[in-house]
């Protein structure tokens, strides 16, 4: 693959990651139909995450100051322990917790086995009519004022549900908190900034490992071939930035007003196309 090739994907990058359904999803299929036809890796998908959380932190820069500033000063005395904005940074460090266990116990086969398109297509049309169903039964009366440490464990590992290709940082959250009553902003605000440790964290130590890397012998020694070059994965995640700033606030304005009825269709939808055209041979898992 080329610069090309990974300025499409970085583009794919930023439109899907904040929508519910599954940027490491779309990276995947997309990656089959561009240059030799490679999936693009898992470790190229955590480094391009790097742009699209960036783009959270520009765009939620006064809340995120704001909930580290009152999260230090609790702790030495200055702001009192139950302020919302430190509780807040506690469980947004609480959430964090199972996406960094179980992404290390489960990495290699988060890297190889989890990839393969009929887990893809089959998480994209499961969990589609799990966020379909939530939204529709969900009370949508709760606010971020009313979380607690039980939800912000229920969020976390909702958020690692998202290890699985085809399911969705912020679906799997946007889900879980649905399910547990709260409107809908309320539940993809967070989901926007729980994932923040999570896709730092993943990003920066697969942008270490990588180049840190000194597997020798190729795909017969067992190493994952390279399918991108630095440049042109810094590439891909610098239109991944700028792309997620613009769908962050169209999405945001969207939910405030509208169901995910959208989302659920298209969902199931592209898992059905998958499957098509796994039976079919048109691709290949």
């Amino acid at each position: 693959m080329g610069i090309i090739d990974a300025l499409i994907l970085g583009l794919v990058q930023g439109l899907t990651e904040f929508l519910p359904i599954s940027s490491s999803a779309h990276l995947r299929i997309v990656g089959e139909f561009l240059g030799s036809g490679e999936d693009p890796g898992a470790a190229f998908t955590a480094i391009t995450q790097l742009g699209t959380e960036t783009a959270v932190v520009v765009f939620f820069w006064r809340d995120i100051t704001r909930i580290i500033g009152r999260w230090f000063r609790s702790l030495t005395g200055s702001v009192p322990r139950k302020d919302p904005d430190a509780l807040m940074g506690w469980y947004i460090i609480l959430g964090s917790i199972p996406i960094v266990i179980l992404g290390l116990l489960f990495q290699d086969q988060i890297e190889t086995t989890l990839r393969s398109l009929w887990i893809v297509a089959f998480t994209l049309i499961g969990f589609g009519i799990i966020l379909g169903i939530a939204d529709w039964l969900g009370r949508k009366t709760l606010t971020l004022d009313k979380l607690g440490w039980r939800h912000a464990v229920i969020f976390g590992f909702a958020q690692a549900l998202a290890l699985i290709p085809g399911v969705s940082r912020s679906g799997g959250t946007i889900t879980a908190g649905l399910i547990m009553g709260y409107d809908r902003p309320s539940a993809a605000r967070y989901s926007f900034l729980l994932a923040i440790p999570a896709v730092f964290g993943s990003g920066l130590f697969q942008l270490v490992k990588t180049a840190t890397s000194t597997c020798e012998g190729g795909a017969a020694a067992g190493c994952a071939p390279e399918v991108f070059t630095g440049l042109e994965t810094a590439a891909a995640t610098g239109v991944a930035f700028v792309v997620a700033l613009g769908v962050i606030a169209f999405f945001m304005n969207y939910i405030s007003k509208r169901s995910f009825l959208p989302f659920v269709l298209y969902r199931v939808l592209l898992g059905g196309a998958i499957i098509v055209m796994l039976s079919t041979g048109v691709l290949q898992p």
